[in-house]
């Protein structure tokens, strides 16, 4: 068997199967959880993408380790039969490709002590890009990467550009080896590969001019109908936690004001040419300017929530639907007392809503904003709230019956905060039903009995909590080491 990448078969990290799909080609060959897949079709697989394209074929050979033993499986597939592998990891040579810069606003170089595991590994891997969205610099890639893009047709990609110009980018990123990335944007686009870009905005560093032209040489990268190119450009204020060393700042009220101003200035003009606004401010913007967010067609269809772009219009809109819903009830619960707890930023937002909420349900709806105490007050998401935290103050302000988090705050595969607590372990500390949700039609759903993200108190949780450290609210638990 001649592969195209040469490997040992006795010691290649292929991709471990975890689940077989049934009556697919894995399940008709027997493949078995705890396999290992080498290759397909003479071509070594480093990753599901490989796996995606290798197995479009309709004749198949599968290149499998099995208990030590390397075993050749034959198969023919039909056109629209899946291969059905469910794989532990989605890429097998490495659990996650790490990050060559240091920028000195990155997130993982202002994590304290006592977090959860993952935090403290600076990931940037464009296989994640492709596979989830996650934002990358492309200054790890060698030409084996750029291959694997252009022929596979990685698109869309999702890129953190921060700033257009090679000189400023390399202090940026603190890498004076980072590549002129105007250039490889323009690569990607002659290889039809459409482009998210982000710019993190620091002040005094790369707003004011340095904005407008990146801005500018991004807009020049705009696609032809069909064609790769730069899509969109989200403009996010930087992030500093009490922990950041390097002397940054976060912008003023004026400074947003200012930045949003412009942004929409040049979204009107680009309206114009591209017949789509191009460049989004996220959610905080608007928050920290007490101005309204815009609808959600303002974000031309772009799917940017898990860059912080849409999600309070999405929050609005459902509420909108859910309190027409509610009026026009047949039966309504029982009214309750229910805790919503969230962070400074979205608390407004979230009050005003509750208060309708309360009306129409005659619940007493109680929200509590919970600040960060772990990362600082100028972190004011939900997303980056800590289960410590949480607990000390909810238990200090009083709960209700029923008591209701942000899901996004526990947004990691085994459902638990940064400081490895998970939603089970408070309910049982605060002796409360504990829900998550995004939306209040999330908390419309619990008060009915209809919640899928409801955690009772007196279930054992998947780890043990050191009730010392969670009582002192200063630092965090190992209740789970993920």
């Amino acid at each position: 068997m001649a592969l195209f990448q040469e490997i040992d078969p006795l010691t290649f990290a292929g991709g471990r199967i975890v689940g077989i799909e049934p009556h697919s080609v894995a399940a008709e060959l027997d493949l078995r959880p705890g396999d290992e897949l080498l290759a397909i079709n003479d071509q070594a697989v480093e990753d599901t993408i490989d796996v995606q394209f290798y197995a479009a074929e309709e004749e198949l050979e599968l290149l499998v380790r099995r208990d030590g033993e390397i075993l050749l499986f034959e198969a023919e597939r039909d056109y629209d039969q899946a291969l059905g592998l469910e794989f532990a990891h989605p890429t097998f040579d490495v659990d996650i490709r790490r990050c060559n810069n240091l920028c000195e606003f990155c997130f993982v170089l202002q994590m304290g002590p006592q977090f959860r595991r993952t935090l403290y590994i600076k990931d940037d891997d464009y296989r994640y890009s492709f596979l989830f969205g996650h934002y990358v610099t492309l200054t790890n890639l060698n030409e084996h990467d750029w291959w694997r893009i252009e022929n596979m047709r990685l698109s869309p990609l999702y890129v953190s550009v921060h700033v257009t110009d090679t000189e400023l980018r390399r202090r940026f990123l603190r890498n004076s080896h980072a590549g002129d990335i105007m250039e490889q944007l323009r690569r990607l686009a002659e290889w039809n590969i459409e482009v998210h870009a982000q710019l993190v905005i620091v002040p005094g560093f790369n707003d004011g001019e340095w904005l407008a032209r990146s801005v500018r040489e991004l807009a020049t990268l705009w696609p032809e109908e069909g064609a790769g190119g730069v899509v969109s450009v989200s403009v996010v204020p930087v992030g500093l936690t009490k922990h950041h060393k390097y002397g940054m700042r976060p912008h003023t009220r004026a400074e947003a004001a200012a930045t949003l101003d412009y942004v929409e200035t040049l979204q009107r003009e680009f309206i114009d040419r591209f017949g789509i606004r191009f460049i989004y401010p996220t959610d905080e913007w608007y928050l920290v300017t007490d101005r309204e967010v815009p609808p959600l067609d303002n974000y031309d269809g772009h799917e940017l929530h898990e860059n912080g772009l849409g999600m309070v219009r999405a929050f609005l809109d459902d509420w909108a639907v859910i309190r027409r819903e509610i009026a026009v009830a047949r039966t309504m619960p029982a009214p309750r007392a229910v805790t919503l707890a969230t962070a400074a930023l979205f608390a407004p937002t979230l009050r005003q809503k509750a208060s309708e909420f309360a009306s129409l349900t005659g619940c007493d709806v109680q929200v509590v904003e919970i600040r960060n105490e772990r990362l600082g007050e100028t972190i004011t998401v939900a997303g980056l709230l800590n289960g410590s935290d949480v607990l000390q103050q909810l238990r200090d302000a009083g709960v209700g019956e029923l008591v209701v988090l942000p899901r996004v705050m526990f947004d990691h595969p085994d459902t638990i905060s940064l400081d490895n607590i998970s939603p089970q372990d408070l309910a049982n500390l605060l002796d409360r039903p504990v829900a998550l949700a995004d939306a209040l039609g999330d908390v419309w759903d619990a008060l009915r009995g209809e919640s899928k993200l409801m955690y009772r108190p007196g279930v054992a949780p998947a780890g043990t909590i050191d009730l010392k450290v969670l009582g002192n609210g200063a630092n965090g638990s190992a209740a789970h080491l993920s």
